[in-house]
């Protein structure tokens, strides 16, 4: 039983929190305590579920359902020890209470004994006829083993007896996924649609089974139909835009993202999509107006702010599109994508300086692309900076070993130092590699290509 504030049913929740205020002990039955311990536990107020269920006992020492939501307390706060002795005190008690054993099978979960927890589970629906929430338990337990193909069979026993267990059908559908099944999810789905035409969670599942094989005009039937039968379904309109998107109608896919937010309050996912849209579009003045509603809308979302310096980046409006990312770094320092943009867009502004440090940053976020390392290695060797250049690759190297972008700038380096024992080195490492990157010395070392040891060792390889 819920309470609700439009009937009577709240009376014993207001008649007990009056009876906390003025500490006099008022009567409850067994069923009101547990109706009260519920209300408490749903609402997440664990302290007062704490003390519905010790006055309860006070007053209904042997009954074993609130017992069993003093289990439930004590598995919440992991007091597991506790859980099992109470337990097995029930079992003694009443040993065909399927509460019991569904508790017993928390308790195991929570320990992660997850293979027993199934066994007892299984117990459990020897004794009841409602098995509709074991089966689903049961289906969980198997997730958490990674036994997908178990845990789709019990689920699909869930829709079997509740063709509306909407929760059940996804979690069959990821299991299909997980095991890359695709085709078997659509021959399901379909099965199941036979029996229950109208169900658009359904057909979206399916449409995004046709989305994973890339058949996007089955995709669109499949989302027409979940429209058709809710035509106020936003997850629907949305994935038939972005199907829409992938045919290149740039047109009736924003048609489909403007349905959604009429729908529903503005999302900044259907905001940038759209934005998206008119850049395909070549509609430039549209495509900004929407990244700009996509920042505003969620400033915590980076393909927004990505998207905006990107868009300007292709403009060649460097300017903007560092105005734009220093904005996006501003609110959340420790992004790689926006490091690493911040660095592209220095550079061609030719601020070293700042594109090196960009680069730094990216790094010690753990960024270790072959690139960044290249790019800020580069950077350092223009600003003169040889030291660090160097230390730069010899980070580099240990990520990527046998790497000859890598060995000819260290030889370049190392020549540049006069350390000629480790510029040999590396040089030879590069030609043993790549012969065809030694370019790079005489691109980024003219000095040190000019030497006769250098081009004695160039001849050698010839």
């Amino acid at each position: 039983m819920e309470f609700s504030h439009n009937d009577n049913n709240n009376l014993p929740l207001t008649k007990f929190e009056s009876m906390l205020k003025t500490n006099h002990v008022l009567f409850f039955d067994s069923e009101e305590f547990e109706n009260i311990i519920h209300h408490y536990l749903n609402q997440g107020k664990i302290a007062l579920a704490k003390k519905a269920i010790k006055l309860g006992l006070d007053q209904h020492p042997t009954s074993i359902n609130l017992k069993l939501f003093k289990v439930e307390i004590y598995v919440f706060e992991d007091k597991l020890p506790d859980a099992d002795a109470l337990l097995n005190e029930l079992y003694n008690l009443d040993p065909f209470n399927e509460e019991i054993y569904i508790q017993k099978a928390n308790v195991l979960s929570k320990k992660d004994e997850h293979l027993k927890a199934i066994e007892v589970l299984k117990k459990a629906l020897e004794l009841t006829d409602d098995v509709v929430d074991l089966y689903s338990l049961i289906g969980m337990e198997y997730l958490f083993l990674d036994q997908f193909e178990d845990a789709k069979t019990f689920f699909m026993k869930c829709l079997e007896q509740d063709i509306d267990d909407y929760s059940a059908l996804y979690n069959i559908i990821y299991c299909f996924e997980f095991l890359n099944q695709n085709e078997d999810a659509i021959s399901y789905l379909n099965v199941f649609l036979d029996k229950n035409p109208y169900c658009e969670v359904a057909w979206h599942q399916l449409g995004k089974q046709y989305v994973i094989l890339k058949k996007y005009k089955k995709a669109l039937t499949a989302y027409d139909f979940a429209i058709i039968s809710d035509d106020t379904f936003v997850g629907a309109y949305l994935e038939r835009g972005k199907v829409l998107e992938k045919l290149k109608r740039y047109e009736d896919a924003i048609e489909n993202y403007n349905i959604s937010l009429q729908l529903d309050e503005p999302t900044s996912f259907a905001l940038l999509r759209i934005g998206n849209c008119y850049e395909k579009l070549k509609n430039d003045d549209l495509a900004v107006q929407y990244y700009y509603k996509t920042v505003h809308e969620d400033p915590l979302l980076d393909k927004g702010w990505i998207a905006i310096t990107k868009f300007y980046n292709k403009k060649k409006n460097y300017q903007k599109a560092l105005y734009y990312i220093n904005k996006a770094i501003n609110i959340d320092t420790e992004n790689v994508v926006y490091w690493k943009l911040y660095s592209q867009i220095n550079q061609r502004l030719n601020l070293y300086e700042e594109a090196e440090r960009g680069y730094k940053k990216t790094l010690e976020l753990g960024n270790y692309e072959l690139n960044t390392w290249l790019s800020r290695g580069d950077l350092l060797i223009k600003l003169g900076e040889v030291q660090a250049a160097v230390y730069n690759f010899e980070q580099a190297i240990e990520f990527y070993p046998e790497n000859a972008e890598l060995e000819y700038r260290l030889a370049g380096l190392y020549f540049s130092l006069n350390e000629n024992d480790k510029g040999t080195f590396y040089l030879k490492n590069g030609l043993k590699h790549n012969e065809e990157y030694n370019f790079i010395l005489e691109e980024l070392f003219p000095e040190v290509s000019n030497k006769i040891l250098v081009k004695n060792l160039l001849k050698t390889n010839l």
